[in-house]
């Protein structure tokens, strides 16, 4: 069975920074991310972004080791999907369970945390990611996945905390220890 792929991969006039599709989201965080998706954002408002797919995805992807990269916004997909796995296993990792404040807090703090971008010596996947082509565009790619990574945290606490009991979903934290391609973001 294979794995779930972006249906962004084939979105016309999108930016690419390197080899990762720079896709617009639905945000209220400043940042560079362009806003909308022309008109499938007119002719559907509640059109799914790179973040709902990530979210909607993460779960049956995690089950993965190999993921064959079918497009740019695939490359976005697996490092959105590897960033979900690491906020799991932070809040994971925690004496006791956070509540939703907490939490917030602490993904909030691990999406603008200094992290490396293709081209980076650290960046576990730069094998199949390209380096962006000059300093502006890393400076680009790493502001817009900073906001990236701060509106996953957001729309990954409102799911984790969605039946109101104050803890985190079990099948969500199941995922914790679940690695996607075995492989991780963090150090």
């Amino acid at each position: 069975m294979p794995a779930y792929h972006s249906s962004l991969n084939e979105e016309p006039d999108v930016r690419q920074v390197g080899n990762m599709s720079v896709l617009p989201i639905k945000t209220k965080i400043r940042g560079p991310a362009p806003l909308g998706m022309g008109v499938l954002y007119l002719t559907e408002p509640e059109a799914a972004d790179i973040i709902d797919e990530t979210l909607d995805l993460f779960r049956a992807n995690s089950l993965f080791r190999n993921f064959e990269i079918k497009g740019p916004a695939d490359r976005l997909l697996i490092v959105l999907i590897l960033f979900v796995s690491d906020c799991l296993a932070k809040l994971g990792s925690a004496r006791t369970v956070p509540a939703q404040l907490e939490a917030n807090k602490t993904l909030n703090t691990l999406a603008v945390d200094n992290f490396p971008i293709p081209g980076d010596a650290n960046f576990a996947l730069n094998a199949h990611y390209a380096t962006p082509g000059n300093r502006a565009d890393a400076e680009y790619l790493r502001q817009y996945l900073t906001q990236v990574r701060q509106e996953l945290a957001a729309r990954l606490i409102e799911r984790l905390y969605a039946d109101g009991t104050g803890k985190p979903s079990k099948w969500w934290m199941a995922f914790q220890k679940r690695r996607f391609m075995n492989r991780s973001l963090g150090a």
